[in-house]
């Protein structure tokens, strides 16, 4: 229906037999990638930069799996939009690996057509739309999980993983509906900040969602109690659509910190753009919707600085596709894939 980025990253491709996992609120597919050598290993040095019945599916540690005696934190994964349950099923088991068990929300793809509900809204047509009632069926099905969660922690602390819109939407879930132990909110190539306004050309998908959400939610922090750890990928450079992308982008890579320490992966497989292509132009003007400037780094979908907060610990990791869906743990490796996962999966440890 038109509001919201931050979800499957869906590319017309004739041997994908699903469509599936298409940011269905106006985000740009991307097209075939570039040929991408596989990454090396992504190491993060710390630099200072300012800048059905069933609620869930439940992954539980089991003791072949266990690489450590201590019981870790279970997680929540909360799908991106257009995403479905069954794409982090992977990630879960990578994850059940560390000892970290997961139970991921309980979404399918045709769950998200009741986003039209926002339509009859007069508040769709003023830009001023709220998450609920319109999300509210997408957040009790995240209340049935960390209910789930809630079981398997025994009392202890919980952390949340949230992809793509499943990060503010996170936000609005512990603002508003549960005082659970949440310990960590970890995100995912999310859509954090609204976009900008009064901007030619730039229309807010969102509806007034994530407005909603800034001035709604707590601000992000990184305390002993609560920790936001916000994950950007620097997958490919948009350029405009018109001249080049070779002059400065008026935007600044990352906002400044009130945790200074911001983690870089390094990957020089990233896709730079000597040349603006048609494809780096679409993909251009899709960050261009979400932050205001075509000519930034970003994941495919999600312009780095759109997922990073203000108060957060902050992280970029060149060569990181946005979605599970059209992605290649080799090629084209997401945020869920095994060797990413293994540079952001201490925050879930004990």
């Amino acid at each position: 229906m038109g509001f919201s980025p931050g979800g499957g990253g869906f590319e017309p491709c004739s041997d994908q037999s699903e469509p599936a996992g298409e940011e269905i609120w106006s985000c740009p597919p991307c097209f075939k990638p570039l040929p991408l050598p596989s990454p090396p290993g992504i190491h993060l040095p710390i630099s200072r930069r300012f800048s059905c019945t069933c609620s869930a599916v439940v992954y539980r540690e089991s003791s072949s799996l266990s690489s450590s005696s201590v019981a870790q934190r279970p997680a929540v994964i909360l799908p991106g939009l257009g995403n479905n349950t069954g794409d982090y099923e992977k990630l879960a088991l990578t994850l059940q690996g560390y000892g970290v068990s997961t139970v991921v929300a309980n979404v399918s793809r045709i769950d998200w057509l009741r986003n039209a509900a926002g339509l009859v809204d007069p508040n769709y047509w003023r830009g001023t739309l709220q998450p609920r009632p319109v999300l509210d069926w997408y957040l009790n099905r995240v209340d049935e999980a960390v209910n789930e969660a809630l079981k398997q922690s025994q009392g202890g602390s919980l952390s949340i993983i949230g992809h793509s819109a499943g990060g503010w939407l996170a936000r609005v879930y512990m603002e508003e509906f549960t005082n659970a132990n949440i310990s960590l909110l970890l995100t995912l190539g999310s859509p954090l900040q609204p976009p900008p306004k009064g901007l030619p050309g730039v229309i807010d998908q969102t509806r007034g969602l994530l407005d909603y959400v800034e001035k709604n939610c707590k601000k992000a922090v990184y305390t002993p109690e609560l920790r936001y750890v916000c994950i950007a990928g620097r997958y490919i450079q948009g350029s405009r659509f018109f001249g080049n992308s070779n002059s400065p982008t008026t935007i600044p890579i990352a906002i400044e910190q009130s945790v200074p320490e911001v983690a870089i992966g390094n990957n020089p497989s990233t896709l730079t753009p000597t040349d603006a292509t048609f494809r780096t132009r679409f993909v251009g003007q899709g960050y261009k919707q979400v932050c205001g400037q075509a000519d930034v780094w970003g994941d495919g979908v999600v312009p780095e600085i759109s997922a990073h907060l203000e108060g957060a610990l902050n992280i970029s990791l060149d060569g990181v596709y946005h979605s599970p869906v059209g992605s290649d743990d080799e090629s084209r490796p997401w945020y869920g894939s095994p060797g990413v996962v293994d540079q952001w999966v201490h925050h879930l440890l004990n």
